[in-house]
């Protein structure tokens, strides 16, 4: 199920999303001040390709750093990249086949605002972890993954 999800998520609206974060990784990297925020762009361009499956996390290690760099993400990047979810969303919300994907939109505007002090990780770790800040919406029955 997660596969179809996958895919039905690339040809909805997961590969332009991909390409905004990567456009806000390169354009990161263009302003040579801002390059430690391409990481989490590009990191969240590949969570953006291929969501379901996978969870975000929050960081154990995460601090006042994250914050700052929060800030100044949402500043450079963050808003349009949560305004370009909150649109798809909005889009997708029209077809019954899209509410899933809506959801995934909307919980991935949350995590493009603050991207900082969080990691994404495949669903299987995430009990490893204390919190699971973001995932997609389900897709089917539950079964264990292998």
């Amino acid at each position: 199920m997660r596969m179809i999800g996958n895919l039905l998520w690339l040809l909805f609206s997961g590969i332009e999303m991909a390409i905004a974060y990567v456009f806000a990784g390169l354009l990161s990297i263009l302003l040579i001040v801002t390059i430690p925020f391409a990481v989490p762009a590009f990191r969240l361009a590949g969570y953006t390709l291929w969501p379901f499956g996978r969870v975000v996390v929050q960081r154990a290690d995460a601090g006042a750093g994250s914050v700052v760099g929060n800030v100044l993400w949402f500043v450079i990047a963050g808003w349009w990249l949560a305004l370009l979810h909150v649109v798809f969303g909005l889009l997708l919300a029209l077809t019954i086949i899209g509410l899933p994907f809506t959801i995934a939109h909307f919980k991935l505007a949350g995590l493009a605002v603050t991207p900082f002090g969080k990691d994404v990780v495949e669903a299987r770790f995430a009990h490893q972890h204390e919190v699971v800040v973001a995932a997609p919406a389900p897709l089917g029955p539950s079964s264990p993954s292998r």
